[in-house]
């Protein structure tokens, strides 16, 4: 038996007001402000332009979080939204009664909704909204440009009839408007209209970019003074980043690259995927740092043993809580450089990632030490390294004491494998069980995981003990 739920006033009101819309506009001059997120709702839903474009006008908060009603975006109740700001901007007083300052067309603000509205419908689900309140100096700037937060996603398929529109009324109120964004993304898009839709962003209000297309070093060199603009950016992530063979400026443009880090003051995570024209000048790049880092990733890619001295005694590493090395070549580097890296943040480090370094048994024996010391640490992954049985013995002895330490992914022994690299399970299966004993004998539970694949997480078997559980992973033949 379904239980009948009778409309609340608040919708009553709000299907009145927009059956006459002359009489909505009469009307919002005393309308009490609960009554406007529950009447916007109903209007954008039902696209009533003329009722969106009357209540920007008198909106009575300082946010209008737009993007969270948009599950898909709608050219024409964002033109109507757009053209209640022109009637706001023209004027030379903010009225009385509106106290909109920025206008959020990111996929957030779903609490502010929901609040409002009684319930979760109609909308999409994503982030709650910061609170209000962190905006309320700004109704005691009437005349400052008004904020509009987006997302920016850049890519071809970016260029739709929404952006586009967006954009243009953008560039045509530059000095009344200020087009914000909190996170960059760049897939695929060429560096001419890169530059073109950044010319119209605060650069300064961009606090995380990422760049995951194959740019040649010159690109990123090009693309480096706007980075250095961007200079509240507190995570950065460069993939791809590669040197073309006629190239004969390597160095010229490393230095316009990396001389921009000088201006980065806010910088915590620094992720770099292939970066191959650092090799032999990783040095260039942490005598630009200008704080210390939290996170730290330089992955597949060749670097030099000076590089990795320069990195174990670079001081902006000293706090890292997470550090992932995985696919770069170490195989010919003296353990102690390791040793020493590892000594350097063993007070903070919370994760550590080794994966497909070509670590031997001596240089893993080096490490144990300062990797015992490593309290902080919860995630430790050194996949994909040759290692026999007796150096994970050891390795398992020298991390029972860590007590944050709760994720450990290890290579299948290389016991496990035939002279010609191929994978024995029943060797394999052996190897676990004295795995399982070893642990049995020292005493705490532990989960493991142990796999032949550089992402453990691929394989499809599970071992399990009443206080310890192995997961064991392969790769079929």
């Amino acid at each position: 038996m379904s239980i009948w739920n009778p409309p609340r006033l608040l919708d009553l009101v709000g299907m009145s007001l927009l059956r006459d819309e002359t009489l909505a506009f009469a009307a919002l001059k005393d309308l009490p402000t609960e009554f406007f997120p529950s009447l916007f709702m109903e209007a954008f839903h039902g696209r009533h332009s003329e009722t969106l474009k009357a209540m920007v006008q008198a909106w009575p908060f300082v946010r209008l979080p737009l993007g969270g009603l948009m599950e898909m975006p709608h050219v024409g109740t964002l033109q109507a939204v757009l053209d209640g700001l022109d009637v706001l901007l023209a004027q030379k007083d903010c009225p009385r009664r509106c106290k909109l300052r920025v206008l959020d067309l990111r996929n957030t603000g779903q609490d502010f909704w929901s609040m409002w509205s009684g319930s979760n419908v109609r909308v999409s689900s994503s982030s709650s909204m910061a609170p209000v309140a962190e905006d309320r100096s700004r109704t005691e700037q009437p005349l400052a440009p008004l904020e509009v937060f987006i997302e920016l996603c850049l890519s071809e398929g970016t260029m739709d009839e929404f952006f586009i529109y967006l954009m243009q009324w953008v560039e045509k109120r530059k000095v009344s408007i200020h087009l914000c964004c909190k996170k960059l993304k760049i897939v695929t898009m060429s560096m001419e209209n890169i530059m073109k839709v950044l010319s119209m962003v605060q650069l300064d209000c961009i606090q995380e970019v990422q760049v995951n297309c194959t740019w040649h070093l010159s690109t990123l060199a090009v693309f480096a003074p706007l980075l250095g603009q961007m200079n509240k950016v507190q995570r950065l992530l460069l993939s791809n980043i590669h040197m073309s063979a006629l190239e004969g400026q390597e160095q010229q443009h490393v230095v316009q690259i990396t001389s921009q880090f000088l201006r980065l003051h806010h910088l915590r995570d620094l992720r770099m995927e292939s970066p191959s024209f650092l090799q032999g000048r990783l040095d260039q790049m942490l005598r630009c740092l200008k704080t210390p880092l939290e996170n730290l990733a330089i992955t597949h890619c060749l670097i030099t043993e000076s590089d990795l001295k320069h990195l174990s005694q670079c001081l902006n590493i000293s706090q890292l809580k997470g550090l992932d090395l995985s696919g770069v070549p170490l195989t010919d580097f003296s353990p102690e450089l390791l040793q020493v890296l590892l000594e350097k943040v063993a007070a903070t480090l919370q994760e550590l990632d080794l994966n497909l370094c070509g670590i031997m048994d001596c240089q893993l024996e080096a490490i144990l030490p300062a990797l015992s010391r490593c309290s902080q640490l919860r995630t430790f992954s050194i996949c994909g390294n040759l290692l026999s049985m007796a150096i994970m013995e050891n390795l398992l002895r020298h991390t029972d004491g860590l007590p944050s330490l709760i994720l450990e992914l290890y290579p299948a022994p290389k016991e496990s494998y035939s002279s010609q690299r191929i994978l024995h399970l029943g060797r394999l299966a052996q190897l676990q069980a004295e795995l399982t004993e070893i642990m049995r004998n020292l005493g705490r539970p532990r989960t493991i995981w142990i796999s032949s694949s550089p992402c453990p997480r691929w394989g499809n078997e599970i071992f399990c003990h009443e206080k310890t559980i192995i997961y064991c992973c392969f790769v079929p033949p």
